[in-house]
């Protein structure tokens, strides 16, 4: 299962995807499964004209990432990312 939306680069000046959620149940991990959505997003992705496919990963999932690397996949360490929720959201929101 996949979830994925439209996004839209402005160092690149193009658009581009982002992939929300993958997950492969735990018995059918190993089969191929997450490559062939991640390859049939990379063939999406390449044939509209987009500039890249990109996702997030927490930290601490090394099987995961490991698999992305195993792909080519690289990590963005030049990128941290912040959120606004609860207290200070609605803070802000005045």
């Amino acid at each position: 299962m996949c979830l994925v939306f439209s996004t839209f680069s402005t160092f690149l000046g193009r658009p581009g995807i982002h992939l929300e959620d993958l997950y492969v149940s735990p018995e059918y991990r190993g089969f191929g499964y997450g490559k062939a959505i991640l390859k049939k997003l990379s063939e999406i992705t390449v044939q509209r004209g987009y500039g890249r496919l990109e996702w997030w990963c927490l930290n601490w999932n090394q099987p995961s990432i490991d698999f992305y690397k195993s792909l080519g996949a690289q990590t963005m360490d030049a990128w941290t990312d912040y959120r606004l929720s609860g207290k200070e959201l609605e803070e802000l929101a005045k």
